[in-house]
């Protein structure tokens, strides 16, 4: 299992890319832990396999992790499973340590820290 820490702007977005296994039955699944507002996880639609792929090959699949909470802590947990056998151990496992702060600003003389 590997486990990566990540710091978000309230407002930010971080994209992760996970190898697909779906030819052999294995999905993507998420649990948010902690803070569970203060992140949001998208799954973008999963993509047609390019005709030069041979069948069974696997396909990238991509979220979006997305703070939503300034000072919130989140943990999440990506799992990759077989949903017709729930008693095996994920193939594979990603665990995101999410710290959302306060959005960054825009230019040098934005917000109260900013400017002269």
């Amino acid at each position: 299992m590997e486990v990566r820490r990540l710091a978000l702007g309230a407002g930010e977005a971080h994209e992760v890319r996970l190898a697909g296994r779906g030819a052999r039955g294995y999905v993507w699944t998420w649990q948010v832990t902690g803070d569970a507002d203060a992140v949001a996880v998208d799954a973008a639609p999963a993509p047609s396999p390019p005709a030069a792929l041979p069948p069974g090959a696997a396909v990238e699949r991509v979220y979006t992790v997305r703070g939503t909470r300034a000072g919130g802590r989140a943990r999440i947990r990506f799992a990759q499973i077989r949903p017709p056998y729930p008693q095996e151990a994920p193939y594979d496992e990603l665990v995101l340590e999410v710290e959302v702060t306060a959005g960054r600003p825009a230019g040098p003389n934005a917000g109260p820290s900013g400017g002269a």
